[in-house]
């Protein structure tokens, strides 16, 4: 385990407890000591305890920083028949990058993306998500479930994980800054956080049901609306128009509002007020126009 900080640790003292003998090493070596104490062996160097394993899980601050631990002299040469699991966060490209060296020196490589903060790793609910060599994934799998019972393989290509990592992190943001904006409308408007809060549970079914329809219409490609549209394009924008008056007659932060309403009006320019709120997701594909399958009512 190259990495002993908060994750680190928490994933060299769940393999400890699932009874993997485990060296670790941080170059703060004293963070080292309370794994030393659960029966961890330290190792007095990358190349020792890299020597040492079957498999390198490695979490360190970012890529950067791994690479200055792996990129050296006696290092690359120690990495050959070895499994490596990289968990340091990074993106698609940099997990290409990666897998290219790893390989190209002789190991297997997982780009892993951790799902969870430090305090659920080894539980049956905590997800991470793997991607790149399938042998390495099949073959440590008892390991690497270990970790989390919600592990699962995304695909062989090493940047996958990452990919999903971004992806599923971006709708969470999107939801964060969301509840940010609507926080100050409520309170803008002599509502209590508490009130806010407490409704977020009885719309989350619609909320739910609406972003699930989503994914479902882009990925079958239905952008025109059809009688199964939920509401329509020119329904939202309509009620979106009373986020932007609040706004500005509340002097409140509309960056966000006026980006998407910039999205908004460039749907609506290519398309119709009829369409359903999908047909807004090629505009995130470098702006393109529609390409929709099924017309309306067909």
């Amino acid at each position: 385990m190259l990495g002993a900080g908060r994750m680190g640790s928490s994933i060299a003292r769940t393999l400890l407890d699932r009874g993997y003998p485990t060296w670790v090493w941080n170059r703060t070596v004293a963070k080292c000591d309370p794994l030393a104490a659960l029966g961890a062996k330290v190792a007095p160097s990358v190349e020792d305890g890299i020597r040492a394993a079957d498999v390198v899980i490695i979490n360190v601050l970012d890529y950067a920083a791994s690479d200055a631990l792996l990129k050296r002299d006696g290092i690359a040469s120690a990495l050959a028949g070895k499994a490596v699991v990289q968990l340091t966060s990074g993106s698609p490209r940099l997990a290409r990058e990666e897998a290219r060296w790893v390989e190209a020196h002789g190991a297997g490589y997982l780009d892993g993306a951790i799902m969870a903060t430090p305090d659920f790793i080894g539980k049956p609910e905590t997800a991470l998500l793997y991607s790149g060599s399938r042998d390495v994934y099949e073959k440590h799998k008892p390991l690497l479930f270990a970790l989390g019972g919600g592990t699962s393989y995304v695909g062989e290509l090493p940047d996958q994980a990452s990919a999903l990592d971004t992806a599923l992190l971006t709708q969470m943001w999107g939801g964060l800054f969301g509840a940010l904006q609507g926080m100050a409308v409520a309170e803008a408007e002599g509502l209590d956080l508490e009130t806010f809060r407490n409704h977020l549970s009885a719309f989350k079914p619609v909320v739910d049901a609406a972003l699930f329809n989503l994914v479902d219409r882009t990925n079958a490609r239905r952008f025109a609306g059809d009688d199964a549209t939920l509401a329509s394009l020119g329904a939202h924008y309509s009620a979106f128009q009373h986020l932007l008056e609040a706004c500005e007659e509340r002097r409140l932060n509309a960056a966000m509002p006026r980006a998407m309403d910039m999205i908004f009006q460039q749907a609506l320019s290519l398309g119709s007020m009829e369409d359903d709120f999908a047909s807004l997701a090629p505009l995130f594909r470098n702006g393109s126009p529609r390409q929709s399958r099924e017309p309306a009512n067909a």
